[in-house]
């Protein structure tokens, strides 16, 4: 009877074993292989528009091989930017469920109306499909959910701070790029007057001093005030894209400050236009491209504030000699 008992318990031990395996959740390892977005390859997507909680967006599509931003008159987009997010969004995978119930959403900020970024994307069969980036839970972690569905995951290889919506994540954001040893010749013109200055004795290899124009007998040119002007003449950095059509608010009727760089191949002129008062930035415009571009203040600031002075260099006052009493 003992020896009955004792089988009948094995027996029992092993169907529990039996069915720990067989309900047990799966491993991540096992569900990492179950795609969030089956048969969905990176080229599938052809449009995205990510958006940030405040509501500023940033739309991408495919033509033929290339990425544009639509909204800015097909601005050229780089390709090797977008395609590795692409390639996150379609390696997401559901293998570190987190919750099923809909009351966690906000909390996760996975919300439709509370999230930290928002994908919208279409694929070439015209399917469009909308994913949630949330919280971090810890570094390197990042909660998602896909539109319609209950269920949020956990994500390692992708993060918000790679998700922006705003152009100068998607695009060169050089804009004009003049290298200062080939110019010779740069004129300025502000409300504080024009300024014209050439370089002499430039050889093959540069070199050269500057002269400035209308320089009296007493008075002698920094260099290095004109170098800094070339500086942010010469090398245009955008941080956003506006396309190729002018508007009155852009300010070019009457523009800040107008430079025009010569050098021994061609003549650029960058016009600065109107300044936004609520983040200071400027439009600007170069002969180079037919994009008109927002740039940031401390960029062309000096373009357009400069007066003649600062480009004169300053002696430094005489320190007076302090009277001594004779003895």
């Amino acid at each position: 009877m003992k020896r009955h008992n004792q089988i009948l318990a094995a027996v029992l031990v092993v169907q529990i074993i039996l069915s720990v395996v067989v309900f047990w959740p799966r491993s991540a390892a096992s569900a990492e292989r179950e795609p969030l977005f089956p048969d969905l390859e990176a080229d599938d997507i052809v449009a995205l528009t990510i958006t940030e909680p405040e509501g500023k967006s940033v739309t991408l599509q495919q033509v033929e091989e290339d990425w544009i931003l639509p909204d800015a008159d097909d601005y050229p987009a780089q390709a090797s930017k977008v395609t590795p997010l692409l390639e996150k969004i379609v390696g997401l995978t559901t293998g570190r469920l987190v919750t099923r119930t809909d009351a966690s959403h906000k909390r996760l900020q996975v919300a439709t109306d509370d999230f930290a970024r928002r994908i919208d994307f279409e694929t070439t069969d015209g399917e469009t499909h909308s994913l949630y980036l949330g919280s971090s839970p810890s570094y390197g972690a990042i909660h998602f959910r896909v539109e319609g569905q209950s269920e949020v995951y956990l994500a390692s290889d992708i993060n918000t701070y790679e998700v922006g919506a705003t152009a100068a994540s998607w695009v060169d954001t050089t804009y004009l790029n003049i290298p200062q040893g080939d110019v010779t010749a740069v004129t300025l013109e502000n409300r504080n007057g024009q300024f014209a200055f050439v370089k002499e004795g430039a050889g093959e290899e540069g070199g050269g001093t500057w002269t400035m124009e209308g320089l009296t007998a007493d008075e002698m040119l920094d260099g290095g005030k004109v170098d800094a002007l070339l500086r942010q003449a010469g090398l245009v950095n955008l941080i956003e894209s506006l396309g190729k059509e002018d508007q009155p608010e852009y300010g070019m009727d009457e523009p800040g400050a107008v430079v025009t760089l010569s050098t021994g191949e061609k003549t650029v002129t960058l016009r600065v236009g109107a300044k936004d008062p609520d983040d200071n930035s400027y439009v600007v415009t170069s002969s180079e491209s037919p994009y008109y571009v927002r740039v940031a203040e401390y960029s062309v600031k000096e373009l357009v504030e400069n007066a003649r002075e600062d480009f004169l260099r300053q002696e430094p006052t005489p320190t007076p000699e302090a009277n001594l009493d004779e003895s």
